[in-house]
């Protein structure tokens, strides 16, 4: 009798968990109770969706190399890679993968490991460079018995994309001021470019300027006045773009239906650089997995209380018909980010420069706002003849390393030198630059050594 109940009790266990994991499985949206253990800060949001990483084996390296491919492939070949895949591939470099595996991703971030995973992702020891950089300091005097585990330092080397800290760059740069005489930034282009930009739907959005009467919303809706007026003081009535633009969708060659809240799907059909870009950040690659947007509450950073249950999508950094570019730089941010470095912005004199071009004192392009440094404006080609330059609203893009903010950013009005101090220096970061940097970084100072003794060895011949 004892051991009937027991096994009955086995029983109904077995049963419990067996009805509990198949509605995990099946019908919760909640699927991190599989995992073997936490994700990183680049990644937890896309926890409940494992098929974002893994598809035909949990333990298929190559599908999920692919995966990161389709993710941060372009991240990686543009502008610059350092460690390409190709470079490991050569016959002449094969020796090098007897020491690390550099062909996979997962073997410097692997996933599921918090207790040996660092800020940046890494899941390999610090001194990792020491695997194919062992007798760097015989080619580098410069570098001659530094300890392996300062490569990856603040103002040194960056593995992917090392592009702001080569040598030949650093030498291009010495004796730069901490100031630039010229402070702006790339001016933005899209309605200059709108005739030769192919994808875009001409057809449909014939460019020219609408007014009020030209609003072709439903006769049923009653739109107020605020709407109306918003949205014809905006490029977009200046462009052409009307109502149905946005609020007009077909699905499935269907008949095209009018939708009350359009959501990122809409903004594509001009923006197909801006929204892919949003969705491969942090605020959108929940939509990208499939997955239900984003709130502030999923994030790991400090937010405001108010602010948690927001759902992020387009609309919700632009605000649907009046789409205030001043108000989506800084306004929207501060309305959820309650993290040090984001309280002390209004206290920085990059505010103060803002509230100079706002009100005319300074030239568009010089104020700094959230926007400037978080979603820098870039060169992206839109075909084989046209770059543009737009708004990066992938805001991870800069973020670690901050080395990667260098030359997209603090360069357009700082130094090189200054910069690199600057990103070094936590406590600065943490007050959002008030003051300068209290520590100096000696990249600059190896590399003008390194210049001058290869000046003397060739006879004037530079990097």
């Amino acid at each position: 009798m004892k051991y009937s109940k027991l096994w009955l009790l086995w029983l109904i266990i077995i049963v419990v968990l067996g009805t509990y994991f198949i509605y995990v499985l099946l019908a919760s949206e909640d699927k991190t109770v599989f995992m073997p253990g936490e994700l990183t800060s680049g990644h937890h949001q896309i926890a409940n969706n494992c098929n974002a990483c893994h598809v035909d084996s949990f333990s298929d390296k190559e599908a999920i190399q692919k995966k990161c491919v389709e993710c941060h492939g372009e991240q990686r070949k543009k502008p610059f890679d350092s460690h390409p895949r190709a470079k490991f591939t050569d016959p002449r470099n094969a020796d090098l993968l007897s020491n690390i595996d550099a062909l996979y991703c997962v073997t410097c971030h692997t996933e599921h490991k918090p207790e040996i995973t660092q800020s940046t992702g890494l899941s390999q020891p610090v001194d990792f460079c020491v695997h194919c950089h062992r007798d760097v300091g015989k080619d580098r005097p410069s570098h001659e018995g530094m300890v392996f585990d300062t490569c990856a330092s603040s103002g040194c080397h960056n593995f992917h994309n090392n592009r702001s800290l080569y040598t030949d760059f650093l030498v291009k740069h010495i004796g730069e001021a901490e100031l630039l005489e010229k402070r702006i930034v790339p001016a933005k282009e899209f309605s200059k470019v709108l005739d030769e930009i192919a994808t875009y739907p001409h057809d449909r959005y014939p460019v020219k300027k609408l007014t009020r009467k030209d609003a072709d919303y439903p006769d049923t809706l009653q739109i107020t006045e605020e709407i109306e007026h918003d949205w014809v003081s905006t490029k977009h009535a200046n462009s052409g773009v009307n109502c149905s633009s946005c609020h007009m969708k077909t699905e499935n060659n269907k008949q095209a239906v009018w939708v009350n809240k359009p959501d990122h799907q809409a903004c594509l059909k001009c923006h197909e650089s801006e929204v892919k870009h949003f969705m491969q950040g942090k605020h959108g690659m929940r939509l990208k997995s499939g997955l239900s947007p984003m709130t502030p509450a999923m994030a790991r950073l400090p937010m405001k209380p108010k602010s948690m249950n927001s759902e992020l999508g387009c609309n919700s950094c632009h605000k649907a018909h009046k789409y205030d570019l001043m108000n989506a730089t800084v306004d929207v941010c501060l309305d959820c980010h309650d993290d040090k470095h984001s309280v002390n912005y209004t206290q920085s004199s990059h505010y103060q420069l803002l509230l100079k071009e706002k009100s005319g004192d300074l030239p568009e392009g010089s104020g700094v706002s959230c926007a400037t440094c978080h979603m820098p404006r870039v060169q992206v080609d839109v075909s084989d003849w046209l770059r543009r330059v737009v708004v990066q609203h992938n805001q991870n893009s800069t973020l670690v390393p901050a080395e990667k903010m260098i030359r997209p950013v603090c360069m357009s009005c700082h130094g090189l030198e200054f910069s690199i101090d600057s990103l070094a220096d936590e406590k600065l970061i943490k007050n959002n630059f008030i003051g300068k940097p209290s520590i100096h970084i000696e990249s600059m100072d190896m590399a003008d050594k390194d210049n001058k003794r290869h000046l003397e060895e060739t006879g004037g011949e530079s990097f």
